[in-house]
């Protein structure tokens, strides 16, 4: 029987680890967004957890290994899993004031070092219980490891593919420390000889429809503005109504705001992508990679256009017909991402406008020279390439060096900027081609400060040529996006955070 337990420690824990880390992504994102820095953080936060886990654990059991002080650091580390989802809120309040970087690694410092660390004394632990005779210490520590590793996999697979968009984050953790828990108890019945250990699977399954009925999870509450909550395989996604707005939400980026009633988008940036439509002498073919609420979409074919939509994640473009009023005679949506889509269609689009840019999440691949030389390839001869980009400033690095790029490909290459002053947090819209950009027709006169066509008119008015000279380009080999992200991340996150602390939002 302590054969048996010592395995069903193995698989048990090894599974909760990678579990456990792909987890961290998904109680973090929201607050922080999903960004390079986070997955560098809960990586190197995981290995320095296992790293002391593997020392110490080894110390431990050669001074007296026993299965009744396994059976504590499993069941310790099953605790601290356990109350994880209640630890989240006070520790994220913690690393708020430090900067982007500082918060992840701090953050997933408190909420996932403690158990990692815990599950990392297990595998020596149990190497010592196991082995008989030095004889056989290699063949044992071999054995348990790969063990450890299937588990691990099996986890990793089932966790991303199934679980986390079934189960949701909060329970699933809770699930987990409760097995945790519940393994640990199985271990003490082994250890006493007693023949509970033989309900060992019955005492696993209740102990996971507990934690299901039990365990904190987070769902729609329309009464306080949040319509709609889900878990998809790339993001948390939130619909939400805030002072009679709606928006859409994804991994804590604002990517839609409209108004619930007339479907109107209050994103300045829609309206200023608007312009092209006075860059072509009547409509055509225009491909949008990024549906979000689909308000794009929606302006396009208002006004005539045979709109083609690629969106990655199908639980946004489920939340776009359900609550923000797209149609399907609006565009034909298709569920994959971009530059595969690029790839594999050879149509040709006199539009292409690429909105899939967050403030903490760039796709590096859609903002290369391979990718803008394809995005060229699938324009037509006086084709135009417009993109949404979030920016600190008129001349933030990001956008300078995706001019800089896109003049690689592009002959004409202009920048309109939104925000003001210029030094601000906001959108800026870019356009390329290989013809000139010049208005075919003028835009609407300005009828207010805070109008549609203010934005327009201002965006316009204001464009400007960027310098490209000794500015960074992105290629596939080299694309430092991300790094150059971190600050309009930063501002971003803080804006977003206060507002929600202004409307007493806690989700």
């Amino acid at each position: 029987m302590i054969n048996f337990f010592i395995y069903l420690a193995i698989i048990v824990c090894g599974a909760s680890v990678l579990a456990i880390e792909l987890l961290g992504t998904r109680i973090i994102a929201p607050f922080y967004g999903s960004s390079l820095y986070l997955w560098s953080a809960l990586i190197s936060v995981t290995l320095a957890a296992l790293s002391a886990g593997y020392a110490i654990g080894g110390r431990l059991a050669d001074r007296e290994a026993t299965i009744s002080r396994l059976c504590i650091i499993i069941g310790a580390a099953g605790l601290w899993i356990a109350i994880i989802p209640w630890l989240r809120v006070p520790a994220l309040a913690v690393t708020d004031t430090l900067g982007l970087r500082a918060a992840v690694l701090v953050i997933a410092t408190i909420l996932f070092f403690p158990p990692l660390a815990l599950l990392g004394m297990v595998s020596p632990y149990a190497i010592r219980l196991k082995a008989s005779s030095l004889d056989v210490v290699g063949r044992t520590a071999g054995n348990l490891y790969a063990v450890s590793t299937v588990a691990s996999v099996f986890a990793a697979v089932g966790t991303g593919f199934f679980l986390i968009p079934n189960i949701g984050v909060y329970r699933l953790v809770f699930i987990i420390g409760l097995i945790l828990i519940s393994t640990a108890l199985i271990g003490l019945f082994c250890h006493k000889k007693s023949k509970a250990v033989y309900t060992a699977p019955l005492v696993l399954f209740l102990a996971g429809l507990l934690g299901y009925q039990i365990a904190p999870a987070q769902t729609a509450d329309p009464e306080h503005g949040l319509i709609a909550i889900e878990q998809s395989a790339y993001a948390e996604i939130r619909v939400a109504d805030i002072d009679d707005i709606r928006y859409m939400i994804i991994d804590g980026g604002t990517h839609t705001i409209a108004d619930p009633i007339t479907r109107e988008s209050y994103f300045p940036y829609v309206h200023v992508l608007d312009i092209t439509n006075n860059l072509f002498s009547q409509p055509g073919e225009m491909l949008l990679v990024g549906l979000g609420g689909g308000s794009v979409v929606k302006n396009f074919a208002e006004n005539g256009w045979k709109v083609d939509a690629v969106e990655i994640d199908p639980v946004v473009t489920k939340l776009a017909y359900e609550h923000f009023g797209l149609r399907e005679d609006e565009a034909d949506v298709f569920e994959m991402d971009g530059r595969q889509y690029l790839i594999t269609n050879d149509k040709d689009y006199d539009l292409i406008v690429m909105d899939a840019f967050g403030s903490s999440s760039i796709p590096f691949h859609l903002v290369t020279v391979e990718a803008f030389a394809l995005i060229r390839s699938r324009l037509s001869v006086n084709g135009v390439l417009a993109m949404n980009i979030e920016a600190v400033g008129w001349d933030d690095i990001v956008v300078t060096s995706l001019a800089a790029t896109a003049k690689k490909q592009f002959e004409h290459v202009i920048v309109l900027p939104i925000a003001e002053p210029p030094d601000q947090l906001g959108n800026v819209v870019m356009f390329a081609s290989d013809r000139e950009l010049k208005l075919i027709e003028e835009l609407p006169e300005v009828t207010g400060r805070f109008s549609d066509n203010y934005n327009r008119n201002h965006a316009w008015d204001n464009q400007f040529v960027v310098d490209v000279k000794g500015v960074a380009v992105f290629t596939d080999d080299l694309n430092p996006i991300d790094l150059m992200a971190e600050r309009i991340n930063l501002v971003a996150r803080e804006q977003l955070h206060e507002f929600y602390k202004e409307n007493g939002l806690n989700w």
